[in-house]
């Protein structure tokens, strides 16, 4: 009941947060259409002002700067223009640099630039002569123009923003769901360990080969160490000094048993010198697992294991090597991926837990050392080294 609640609340804040960004996208592009709106209505109407007082100059006469009444018609105007008689000579220019009009080949490209934006106006003098109006745009409607490519880079640039929040935000909500889970999932197992350890002892009681009743116990004990290790996802990580070497070896001696009988299993921890690292028992010793299990299901009932401790001044080296079918070189990231597999069971989970383990909670380091298809695979773990 607790999972279904917590999956319903994690998909009504999905669909809530779906439904704001659909209408901030709405908003957005409501707005970059109203900004085009305005900036072809802005443009018509300098067109037509320009088109105005150049009939009203052509109305008075032959175009002559020292005229009042055509300086009163252009002063205000905060559009840049250039006039010029029938051979392009400049009579009288609006907003534009001196350095410009003084310069014969930058005037002739401004003219350029002004009959690509806007067509020339022609203003018919009475003596039969004929002047031309070039002009540009206002600043005001440069910027306007250039607005909606500003709101466009900046609507991306949230929408990316956006995008990385919520992924953010669901992996948080996806992490709340697994741990939650975890959590009940040790809580589901204790009933029936603690059962299973009363017919234990029951067992031993009565005529039962005591071997097989010490098996059953590590095995019950084993389960113990699943639920410990489920209980304490989610939560503060306690490290401590731990010898590698028996930490390792206990994961692979317990295998050892449990492997089947064309499967061998080798192990070096045990007669070299002890190292230490700080870890959490229970935690680490579910990497060594799921790297073994990871092995034998590479092998396929036939072949070898082989688990072998290093170290160098700083680090520790735990590489666990098998010659099953291998992987090729692109898979070598890939596969600590949550829900990468190439089993046909499982979730594909277990090597990106093994990597959450060692690299989150230890500040260590697991990657494929190296693989050969047809020849093996050997993972590395890597610990700092502890000296005591």
């Amino acid at each position: 009941m607790k999972l279904y609640r917590i999956k319903e609340a994690v998909m009504n804040t999905l669909h809530n947060r779906i439904l704001v960004m659909v209408l901030w996208v709405l908003v957005c592009l409501g707005s970059m259409i109203v900004s085009s709106v305005m900036v072809n209505g802005l443009k018509n109407k300098e067109t037509y002002y320009v088109s105005l007082w150049s009939y009203a100059i052509g109305r008075l006469g032959v175009f002559d700067d020292n005229d009042p009444l055509i300086m009163e018609i252009i002063k205000n105007n905060t559009i840049p223009f250039v006039i010029t008689n029938e051979r392009l000579q400049v009579e009288y220019y609006h907003l534009v640099p001196d350095a410009i009009i003084d310069h014969p080949t930058r005037l002739r490209r401004l003219i350029d630039d002004f009959s690509s934006v806007n067509n020339p106006i022609i203003i018919k003098s009475w003596d039969g002569g004929q002047h031309y109006v070039f002009y540009g745009e206002s600043f005001v409607l440069r910027t306007l123009k250039y607005f909606p490519i500003g709101q466009a880079v900046l609507f991306m640039m949230l929408l990316m923003l956006g995008y990385n929040v919520y992924r953010v935000s669901n992996d948080s909500r996806q992490n709340r769901v697994w741990v939650g889970l975890a959590k009940e999932t040790a809580h589901q197992l204790g009933t029936p360990i603690s059962s299973l350890l009363g017919w234990i002892e029951y067992l031993r009681s009565q005529d039962v080969d005591s071997d097989v009743v010490d098996e059953m116990q590590k095995d019950v004990t084993h389960l113990q160490k699943i639920t410990d290790r489920f209980s304490k996802i989610g939560s503060q990580t306690e490290l401590s000094p731990v010898n590698i070497n028996e930490l390792v070896g206990e994961s692979v001696m317990y295998f050892r048993r449990r492997i089947p009988r064309n499967v061998s299993l080798d192990y070096n921890g045990l007669a070299m010198a002890p190292v230490q690292a700080n870890v959490n028992s229970a935690l680490f010793e579910w990497v060594i697992e799921n790297l073994l299990k990871n092995s034998l299901d590479a092998l396929q009932g036939k072949g070898h294991i082989k688990v072998e401790i290093s170290a160098s001044q700083n680090w520790i080296n735990i590489d666990v090597h098998d010659t099953g079918k291998g992987m090729p070189k692109s898979n070598f990231k890939k596969i600590f991926e949550p829900g990468f597999t190439t089993k046909t069971r499982g979730w594909g989970l277990g090597l990106s837990l093994s990597r959450r383990i060692v690299e989150d909670y230890h500040s260590g380091k697991i990657f494929v050392l190296e693989s050969e298809l047809g020849r093996g695979t050997t993972f590395r773990v890597q610990l700092k080294r502890l000296y005591l």
